[in-house]
Parts: structure tokens; C-alpha cells; sequence
């Protein structure tokens, strides 16, 4: 942490769209450096000591709202947890001022997952702490999106020139469309594959080539980023039964025998098993998904330090 920049001076984490390749590099360089943190016998360092980070999670996580709380802890925060379930959200409370509520005790900052997109942004317009995309709706999944890309970067040395496919429901995935925009900032070249169904529209205008032939979607690729189904994002049947869904973009053994022998597998979790990967492709060689996550808490550690007016 020797080196000092002014290259970040953002409050919030809202989206990758509104970030320049030179914060995202930053994200990643700070990253890098809390990562080792995790390795150490006292997992602990005293950065963020005398702050408070509060997190409002409005839909379930496990990975997410776990690896942000290790992350605030890793770095000497104090840290408390909120659900819909049991907040005043019950009541009939509106999220603004169940937020102003939590801004009048004095915290630091706010870390927000929310069904409506673009809810982490009007809670940044009206809140002197710092907020934090954790997901909202179908629009973006920034930290997730950051520890992708961490994470191939890590593996493959670079991210300039990877050839990247991400495969399944990109139409409801806040996913995709974060590692699409940090993605295409860093120069990757990025596909997308699934049913037609299940593109949005116009989605080509992201920079990505689109295809609906996953053995298209696998050839030259460096990197496989398979996105689960989300069966409680859809308002209807988009394809006709799971079992085709499986025939046509399942990734299984067979499919991988052209693959580059070097090529990744990532998801983002949870894993639908034997629908999007089957078993010995999710634990198989290629397989970086449990290092995706170990990779999440240096991420989420590097965008608490930022946002808080930390400098590298």
C-alpha cells in the first residue's frame, strides 16, 4: 500500500457501465494487495477500524452478503446485517427511509441488494455514506462482476485480447452485463450465448458478437462464464422444457473435448448441477468457481477500502 494515486475518488459503487478502465485497474491493483490478507493466521488488518458498514439485503444471498461481511471484519469494520424479512420493510417503511434511518446513526457505509434496478442509485443521490451495488434487479452485479474479472486475470495473466463467453440467461443476469461493460473497458473480447429468448434486445450494441450455438460460443474461448438459470426472474416458460435447455447449452465433458486445453469454467453461484454444468465439469480441472469466491472477499475488502477514502 506504499503508492499513492488519485486516480479514485468515487463515494459509491454503483456499476461498472460508469467506471473508466483506470478505476476498474484500480480495483483489481487493490485487490491484489488485501488478497494475502486472507491467508494469514490472524485474518485481520486494521484499515477501516472506527467504521461502520451496514448491509440491506431485500433478496437472498449466501456468497455475496457473506463475502462482503468477512470482507468489512478482514478489515476491522463493525458490521451489521439487515433482510426485508426483518426490517421495518414489513411495516410498510419505504426503503428511502428505512436508508435515512440508518444514515442517521452515523454509519459509514451502506451496502444494498434490491429486486428494483437502479435502487443503489437513488440511495446514493440522497445519503451521505458511501453505497455499494450488491445487485439490483436484472441491471448490474458490480463486485461480482469485478471478482470475474480478478479472477481471469489471476489465471490467465491478462484480460486485453481473452476470448470470453458467457453462456445462459443473459436477459435477467445483473451478472453478464457487469462483466460485459469491465469486461469490453479492459479489452476482452466478449460472446454471448443462450437461447433467443433469453437475449435481450439489441444487445449487440454492448460491443459482444452473439451467438446460439454454444459449440460456436466454446471454440477459441479462454474463458466460460456459465450463468444460472433464473427461473424466479421469468414471467412465463422462455424455452420449452429444462431438458432441452440441457441438450442445447449444457456444459458437459463432451462439449469441452474441442475446447482450448487451457480454458476456464466459472459461475457466478449458485449452480443449478446438472442443468448449466454437470458434476465433473463443476469440481473438474477447468473448474476456477471455488476461487471465484475465495477471490470475492479481496474485492469486496479493496471497494470497502476505496469508497471510504482509502488511497493505494
Amino acid at each position: 500500500m506504499a503508492k499513492n494515486n488519485t486516480i479514485w475518488n468515487k463515494k459509491d459503487l454503483l456499476g461498472l457501465e460508469e467506471l473508466s478502465r483506470e478505476e476498474i485497474e484500480v480495483i483489481l491493483s487493490t485487490a491484489g494487495s488485501f488478497k494475502e490478507v486472507s491467508t494469514r493466521k490472524v485474518k485481520k488488518v486494521p484499515t477501516l477500524r472506527g467504521k461502520t458498514v451496514v448491509s440491506i439485503f431485500c433478496e437472498p444471498s449466501t456468497r455475496t452478503r457473506l463475502s462482503f461481511e468477512l470482507a468489512a471484519k478482514r478489515l476491522s469494520a463493525d458490521t451489521v446485517g439487515i433482510t426485508s424479512s426483518t426490517s421495518s420493510a414489513v411495516k410498510g417503511e419505504t426503503l428511502k427511509d428505512t436508508a435515512k434511518n440508518i444514515e442517521a446513526m452515523n454509519v459509514d457505509v451502506v451496502i444494498l441488494r434490491h429486486t428494483t434496478p437502479g435502487a443503489p442509485h437513488l440511495l446514493a443521490k440522497t445519503l451521505e455514506p458511501s453505497v455499494i451495488n450488491a445487485g439490483d434487479g436484472a441491471h448490474e452485479h458490480p463486485t461480482q462482476g469485478l471478482l470475474d474479472i480478478f479472477t481471469m486475470k489471476e489465471k490467465k495473466g491478462k484480460v486485453k485480447g481473452l476470448k470470453v463467453s458467457i453462456i445462459g440467461d443473459i436477459a435477467h443476469s445483473r451478472v453478464a452485463r457487469s462483466n460485459i461493460w469491465g469486461l469490453k473497458k479492459l479489452g476482452a473480447d466478449v460472446t454471448i450465448c443462450g437461447p433467443s429468448t433469453l437475449m435481450p434486445v439489441e444487445i449487440e450494441k454492448m460491443g459482444v458478437s452473439v451467438t446460439n450455438s454454444l459449440d460456436e460460443a466454446i471454440e477459441d474461448a479462454d474463458v466460460l462464464n456459465v450463468l444460472r438459470i433464473q427461473l424466479e426472474r421469468q414471467k412465463k416458460g422462455l424455452f420449452p422444457s429444462i431438458r432441452e435447455y440441457i441438450n442445447l447449452f449444457g456444459i458437459n465433458r463432451q462439449r469441452l473435448k474441442h475446447a482450448k486445453k487451457d480454458i476456464l469454467i466459472m459461475h457466478p453461484g449458485p449452480i443449478n448441477r446438472g442443468i448449466e454444468l454437470t458434476h465433473d465439469v463443476a469440481d473438474g480441472p477447468y473448474s476456477v468457481i471455488l476461487e471465484q469466491v475465495t477471490n470475492g472477499i479481496a474485492v469486496r475488502m479493496a471497494i470497502l477500502f476505496l469508497v471510504t477514502g482509502g488511497k493505494i
